[in-house]
């Protein structure tokens, strides 16, 4: 089977490649914006086909499923942070909108009988009331950022392309999810980079952080993947599935299991700048549906993927040049 993973350098991405790339009875092939995007791809005896396309472009779009024609299509990529969406809204809404609109459109005409996973976000759910949660595929939509409202641009732009061309579609709304190589801008791993800075002196002895008492509905980035393989295998096609663990976390318990985990001992700094302005108090979903198609549950616990994630940027500061103590 040939499969096609979009954004396959990003963090998600590069943890589908690793989970494809185990299974010798399919052929993977990645598309990456620049050739430098690849540094998070995992070494594998068995390296992955790699194209450089940007996605926004149409013709380029073409050009790699005319290339590769997949039967499998995970499109992963996408401009992820919420924050970066409020600093640009029209990039982020241009970007994700557009590159899936490009995408969907090549598929219709080129390889129309391949199944094709749609990345949607729990934020779109928006802001909830205790008394909606825990979210289901039902719950109303209702984007609370730039970003927010992009996914629900990429989710219901799916389910359309199912509807009026018969594409085999499925669509996933996927919870916090976390795990080594997930870049700093997301609350896991900055505060994972910053106990590794203050662990080898690079950093004085202070974490800064943003709200501790939001709460989240964390899942490990290599149950994420997982579940997005069993839901375009098993998945009712046009369906939406949310993937989440079923319970929410305080930011607090995160960060003090981790200050738990820290080698020397730090201080906590409220930090402003780290607030957000649509951040919601609680957000937990049912991956009910999920489970019941697939079989699908989470297996990592949320212990084993803050060990790994402050590990990895243990080992992401051992390789960089020192800095002065911020």
């Amino acid at each position: 089977m040939r499969v096609l993973v979009t954004g396959m350098a990003g963090f998600a991405g590069s943890h589908l490649a690793d989970y494809l790339l185990a299974d010798g009875a399919v052929q993977v092939a990645g598309v990456v914006r620049t050739a430098t995007d690849q540094a998070q791809l995992a070494p594998h005896r068995e390296q992955p086909s790699m194209f450089t396309a940007d996605l926004t472009d149409d013709a380029a779009v073409r050009a790699v499923l005319s290339a590769w024609a997949p039967e499998r299509i995970y499109h992963l990529a996408a401009q992820a942070s919420v924050g970066a969406s409020w600093a640009d809204p029209a990039e982020t809404l241009r970007v994700n909108t557009l590159a899936q609109l490009n995408l969907l459109r090549a598929v219709a005409d080129l390889v129309p009988q391949a199944r094709v996973l749609v990345v949607g976000s729990a934020d779109e759910y928006g802001r909830v009331t205790p008394a909606e949660l825990p979210l289901t595929e039902s719950s109303a939509l209702r984007p609370a950022s730039p970003y927010a409202l992009s996914k629900v641009d990429q989710d219901l732009m799916g389910a359309m392309y199912h509807q009026s061309h018969g594409l085999a579609i499925v669509r996933v709304r996927p919870f916090n999810h976390i795990g080594p190589r997930q870049r700093a801008g997301f609350v896991v791993p900055d505060f994972c980079r910053q106990i590794a800075l203050i662990e080898v002196g690079q950093q004085a002895p202070t974490i800064r952080v943003g709200n501790l008492a939001a709460r989240r509905d964390f899942v490990d980035v290599r149950d994420v993947v997982r579940a997005y393989v069993l839901a375009l295998e098993l998945g009712e096609l046009g369906a939406v599935y949310n993937i989440c663990r079923g319970r929410s976390v305080a930011i607090q318990e995160l960060l003090d299991r981790l200050l738990g985990l820290a080698r020397v001992p730090i201080a906590v700094e409220m930090d402003t700048r780290r607030l957000r302005p649509s951040d919601m108090p609680d957000l937990v979903g049912s991956a009910a549906l999920l489970t019941q198609q697939t079989g699908w549950q989470p297996q990592i616990e949320l212990e084993q993927s803050l060990g790994d994630t402050l590990d990895y940027w243990r080992g992401i500061v051992a390789t960089t040049e020192p800095s002065h103590c911020g």
